[in-house]
C-alpha cells in the first residue's frame, strides 16, 4: 500500500518594520488559519481502510473499516448512477431481480469504471443462477479492484457450485487475504481443504 501523503502548507507571519522585525525572527513560524490540510483523496482513504481490515488486532476496527470500504464502493460520484443503483438495490431486496437487471445494465453502460455496478449486476445474476454472465461481469470487477473480497468470496461460491474446488480454493484464499474477518468464506474453505484431504486418503 503506498503511503498517505499529507502536504502542509506552512505561511510565515510577515514581518512589520524596525523592531517588528526581531520579533518576527523571534517568533516561530505558524499555520495560517486560512491554511488546511488538504483532505485525503477515495483512493488514498480506501488504502488506508484496507491496510485497517488486514492488520487491525481491534475486531471493532476492522469491522468498521469494512463496512467503510462497503459504503465507499457504493459512492459513484454521480447522483444520476447513486439513483439507478438505489433502484437496482430495491429491486433486488424486493427479489425483482429482471427490474434490477434493467437498472443495472443503465449504470455499467454509463460508468463502466464503477466497480460497485459490475459487482451488483454479478449479483443479482448469481442469485438468478446465470453463473455465466456472473463471473464474467465479476471479471470487470476485479480489474478494477483486485482487492474486492466480496467479489472474491462469490467467485469462490460459483466455483464451488461449478466443481471447481481448486479455483474455488484460489479465490477464497484471496478474498482472506484482503478481509480476514469473512468467518463464512474461512468456513467454506475449511470444507473444500478437509474434501480434499478425504480424497488424497
Amino acid at each position: 500500500m503506498r503511503p498517505i501523503t499529507l502536504v502542509i502548507a506552512i505561511t510565515l507571519m510577515s514581518a512589520g518594520l524596525g523592531g517588528a522585525v526581531a520579533l518576527a525572527e523571534e517568533t516561530p513560524p505558524s499555520v495560517s488559519d486560512e491554511t488546511a490540510l488538504p483532505a485525503p483523496t477515495k483512493a488514498e482513504r480506501m488504502d488506508a481502510l484496507f491496510e485497517t481490515l488486514k492488520n487491525s488486532t481491534d475486531e471493532k476496527t476492522a469491522k468498521e473499516a469494512e463496512r467503510t470500504i462497503i459504503k465507499l464502493w457504493l459512492e459513484s460520484g454521480s447522483d444520476t448512477v447513486d439513483l439507478l443503483m438505489n433502484w437496482a438495490l430495491a429491486a433486488m431486496e424486493a427479489k425483482k431481480y429482471p427490474r434490477a437487471l434493467d437498472f443495472l445494465d443503465r449504470v455499467v453502460l454509463m460508468d463502466p469504471g464503477y466497480a460497485e455496478g459490475w459487482n451488483k449486476r454479478a449479483t443479482v445474476y448469481f442469485l438468478m443462477e446465470d453463473y455465466g454472465h456472473s463471473i464474467a461481469d465479476i471479471g470487470h470487477v476485479l480489474a478494477l479492484e483486485p482487492r474486492h473480497f466480496g467479489a472474491l468470496s462469490g467467485l469462490g461460491m460459483m466455483m464451488r457450485d461449478l466443481g471447481e474446488d481448486d479455483r474455488a480454493k484460489a479465490a477464497y484464499r484471496a478474498a482472506l487475504a484482503v478481509d480476514p474477518l469473512l468467518d463464512h468464506v474461512r468456513d467454506a474453505l475449511d470444507e473444500l481443504e478437509t474434501k480434499a484431504k478425504g480424497q488424497d486418503l
